[in-house]
């Protein structure tokens, strides 16, 4: 792989990838870029990550659900994001249902250990039954990237024993 996109890559991968993430927003925001990468290159939207932060008032749950049609039309006409219909409702809309998990159950992360640890095909369902444009290979990435599914590094890789130290929740079975 050439540069710019080995630093882009390689960055992400000894950085964050499968990694624990505690930040609800921060968890959305990870979501969302699983999301929009359906169909296209995970380069693409590393290279895109600042504009979605921007675009998406930097993945605050908050104001993200209390988006209107006005920011809809923002979202679709603004090139430094991913401008897809129905992956810019599935963000408004997802932001609403991480809502409501955080009124039941106090956090969007809390969610995520309650129903820990789940299959691969459990955990499909849960997101399928309860968030947008969540595809099985969309939740497998997500869950891995973030550390409740093992996956994300080869047991060969450096970075898999820094991420061993940071405790995921996939050692927690």
């Amino acid at each position: 792989m050439k540069e710019p996109s080995r630093s882009l890559h390689q960055h992400y991968h000894d950085n964050h990838y499968g990694f624990p993430i505690h930040d609800d927003n921060e968890l959305f925001g990870r979501l969302l870029m699983e999301i929009n990468q359906a169909g296209l290159s995970w380069e693409t939207i590393l290279k895109k990550e600042k504009g979605f932060r921007k675009a998406y008032d930097d993945f605050n749950i908050k104001k993200v659900a209390a988006y209107n049609e006005t920011d809809r039309e923002r979202l679709l006409n603004d090139p430094g994001i991913i401008r897809n219909k129905l992956k810019v409702n599935a963000a408004i809309e997802n932001a609403k249902s991480i809502l409501e998990l955080q009124k039941e159950y106090g956090s969007f992360e809390k969610w995520l250990v309650h129903h820990h640890p789940k299959t691969k095909q459990e955990w499909i369902k849960l997101f399928k039954k309860t968030f947008r444009f969540t595809g099985g290979e969309i939740v497998n990435e997500f869950l891995m990237s973030i550390g409740y599914l093992q996956g994300a590094h080869s047991e060969t890789c450096p970075v898999h024993q820094e991420v061993i130290k940071v405790k995921p929740m996939w050692l927690k079975k």
